[in-house]
């Protein structure tokens, strides 16, 4: 079957590349700044190199994630809206693929002043996350703040302002991140209805 490669630029500014191979074999989007090479193939968005402390004080870089598909969100520890009802979602993915060797997964604090790795340590131990799929990291807020939003493409920022919001104001979504470092969806972790739908996504993606 002819594969078609249709490319959607949405109000963000980002292209989303889709392979259609009919309905029978559903394929996911590839999101980010794609770009046409010199050859006229397509450059998709790939997340770059980092390095990161975890929750044990180990450092952890992409290398822990290579040839896995992952989910990356970021939180922090002391958040009193979003953040708890996200890591409720979560658990139900981390659930559902503890066994599964080919998924991992990736929380960033964003506030790393007050999340040390002792902290982290004890937030993981308090979810009851036992194994070493599901990682918390934290590291320089600058570096934090820039992955998010150059690379994942969502939002975490620190804002006075933003007083019921623990100070800081940062994006709700789940990013499901290929085994190439691509990134493939986008899911609002607040809503059962969106975790249902990765969870799917997530179960194509390990079929590939």
């Amino acid at each position: 079957m002819k594969k078609l490669l249709f490319t959607i630029t949405i109000l963000t500014g980002l292209s989303i590349s889709i392979w259609s191979c009919g309905d029978s074999n559903r394929t996911l989007p590839y999101l980010g700044q794609n770009t046409i090479g010199p050859n006229g193939d397509t450059i998709y968005h790939q997340i770059p190199d980092f390095t990161f402390v975890n929750q044990d004080g180990d450092t952890l870089t992409q290398e822990f994630f290579k040839g896995k598909i992952y989910i990356a969100d970021f939180f922090f520890t002391t958040c009193p809206t979003i953040c708890p009802i996200m890591k409720t979602q979560m658990l139900r993915i981390h659930e559902k693929f503890e066994n599964e060797p080919g998924l991992r997964i990736l929380s960033h604090t964003i506030d790393p002043r007050h999340d040390s790795v002792a902290v982290l340590k004890k937030y993981k131990d308090k979810l009851g996350v036992k194994d070493n799929q599901w990682q918390f990291v934290t590291g320089e807020q600058e570096k934090i703040y820039e992955i998010a939003q150059k690379s994942y493409m969502v939002s975490a920022l620190e804002d006075s302002t933003a007083v019921e919001e623990g100070g800081f104001v940062h994006s709700g979504a789940f990013v499901l991140v290929d085994q190439n470092r691509r990134i493939r969806g986008v899911y609002d972790g607040t809503k059962e209805i969106e975790v249902n739908k990765l969870i799917k996504d997530i179960e194509l993606l390990l079929k590939k």
